[in-house]
């Protein structure tokens, strides 16, 4: 039986995030009725990150079993045309090894949040990316956010009903960039902790607000208490960027 890897981007906006529910819409139960309509069967889809409520996707990957064997790129173009209206889009589809696991196989993922640091009221943006009016002092984030950087227990930054074994994680990239009004924070690890980034995001935007200090930021770290975090990002920030593998 053939696995397939599938690159997926999608506006997570109209979903109840990545992971199937019964009653509400998830972009893997869309993925999973446009297999179904292509090939006969009810089949899972299985991806490499469960994004939430509200998170877009550049590159999610997944992979998937298929009994009825399709060239890879009618297969992508198939299930396109199964997806619309939806805002999911399958940018690629390769044929793998059946050892490939989308979310056991990765080595690294790559989050982006994207920032508008703006008195205005957001027009073009409006859920994509996180309005904050507060002039942000992005120097003071990027120093800060480097306290964060290596392997830490990220109790605080993790969210309650986070059902990861253990709350330790080794960041390997956290940067605040500006470009004009726009503020982007960059992020790498082999895994996440759930609302981890979102979290970090929220802690990093009171640094720029010139709320918290760095050291009040490792104090929060070294709390290992959710309750020392600062506010959480919205999700509409969130973008899973690439996985690595």
């Amino acid at each position: 039986m053939p696995r397939y890897k599938l690159t997926i981007e999608y506006d997570g906006a109209p979903f109840c995030g990545w992971q199937v529910q019964a009653t509400l819409p998830s972009v893997q139960g869309a993925l999973e009725t446009a297999v179904k309509a292509m090939c006969g069967t009810e089949v899972r889809v299985h991806g490499a990150g469960r994004t939430d409520a509200g998170v877009h996707a550049l590159g999610q990957v997944a992979h998937v079993d298929i009994e009825k064997p399709f060239a890879p790129d009618r297969l992508r173009d198939g299930l396109n045309a199964h997806l619309r209206p939806a805002p999911i889009a399958v940018l690629e589809a390769v044929i793998v090894p059946e050892t490939f696991e989308a979310r056991f196989s990765a080595v690294k993922r790559h989050y982006r949040y994207r920032i508008v640091n703006t008195r205005a009221n957001l027009a073009l943006d409006v859920g994509h990316a996180w309005r904050v009016s507060r002039r942000l002092d992005t120097d003071a984030m990027h120093a800060a956010a480097q306290r964060l950087i290596g392997k830490h227990d990220f109790t605080t930054f993790r969210d309650t009903e986070c059902q990861a074994k253990s709350p330790e994680k080794t960041l390997d990239q956290l940067d605040v960039l500006r470009d004009g009004r726009e503020v982007t924070i960059l992020t790498s690890a082999r895994s996440f902790l759930h609302s981890q980034v979102r979290s970090m995001v929220g802690s990093l935007v009171w640094v720029g607000e010139g709320r918290w200090s760095a050291d009040d930021l490792s104090a929060a770290l070294k709390a290992r208490n959710r309750a020392a975090c600062g506010i959480v990002a919205p999700p509409e920030g969130l973008y899973l960027v690439r996985v690595d593998y």
